[in-house]
């Protein structure tokens, strides 16, 4: 195995575009597992931590660039306001350490669909920003994943950055596991309300092939609010809402039965899910709040 260890970006792409098959590898929390566990053994590995233009963020008006090697403490510690689902969610991720080295950049690299950022994420409405020698392109993140640990990058092509939408609106993240932390999640659920559209998002993990939007639940909730008036009234939701919703959130998924929980357990557990995160966001948007307190375990 050859280790290559460019200083720059642009030498980066172009060990890339001239070794496609190399792993790239920053805070190492997915792709060491997987090494030591002898899961993989590529003939390259493209050592991405010496540059540091991909361990930084920038706050615009509308969108936060987080670069790729951004590590989950400063998203928790620096953006909790800007991001809140996202913050959340790294609250969930692993240990300290592991938050300290692993980044949203890289659980996108990795494609896993029990990524702890990847429903956080389609919630809020982020894209991928990746780059080759070619030139760069935005990826929408719920066009990202392909498959189970496959993503429609190219072969030449790297992670240089996300940009995820700043919330205007409450947004919640809760997952399902074995324990609080250091697990694998068994299902995930976010949802963000955005206000300045009048509009819902939603993203699940660990429920299927890859991350999904509840799509048809969004669009459910979405005619609700609107066609009920509560996001002027701010009124209290029906039960037959929430209800209806968190089915609809359930029935989105398509999971598979494994060790960590069977199938028909996933749908309850996201439905579960999907109505307790839809009960905090509103009570957040009703008292008027636009950022999460504490990260929430169901």
């Amino acid at each position: 195995m050859e280790f290559l260890r460019p200083t720059g970006w642009d030498e980066a792409l172009a060990a890339k575009a001239e070794h496609p098959g190399a792993v790239p590898i920053a805070g190492g929390t997915d792709v060491m597992v997987e090494l030591n566990f002898d899961h993989r053994r590529p003939d390259h590995l493209l050592d991405l931590s010496g540059i540091a233009e991909l361990r930084d963020w920038e706050t615009g008006p509308e969108t936060v660039r987080l670069g790729a090697a951004v590590p989950y403490t400063r998203v928790i510690e620096d953006l909790r306001d800007e991001l809140p689902a996202l913050a959340l969610a790294a609250h969930t991720v692993g240990s300290p350490q592991i938050r300290n080295r692993g980044s949203v950049g890289g659980n996108l690299g990795a494609a896993s669909p029990a990524g702890d950022s990847h429903p956080a994420l389609l919630a809020a409405g982020a894209e991928v920003e990746a780059e080759s020698v070619r030139g760069s392109r935005r990826i929408p993140v719920e066009e990202f994943f392909t498959g189970v640990k496959r993503h429609a990058l190219a072969p030449d092509e790297l992670i240089r950055a996300v940009r995820v939408r700043r919330a205007t609106g409450p947004q919640q993240f809760a997952k399902v596991g074995t324990r609080n932390a250091m697990v694998i999640a068994v299902c995930a659920f976010s949802v963000a309300l955005h206000p300045d559209t009048r509009s819902v998002r939603t993203g699940i993990g660990s429920a299927a092939p890859t991350p999904v939007r509840a799509r048809t639940a969004e669009d459910f909730l979405t005619a609700a609010l609107e066609d009920g008036g509560f996001w002027d009234s701010g009124a209290a939701l029906p039960p037959s809402v929430a209800r209806q919703f968190a089915e609809l959130a359930g029935a989105a998924c398509n999971p598979i039965d494994d060790v960590r929980g069977s199938a028909a357990y996933r749908r309850h557990a996201v439905s579960v899910l999907a109505r307790r995160t839809l009960g905090w966001t509103w009570e957040s948007y009703r008292g008027g709040r636009t950022t999460e307190g504490g990260a929430q375990c169901a």
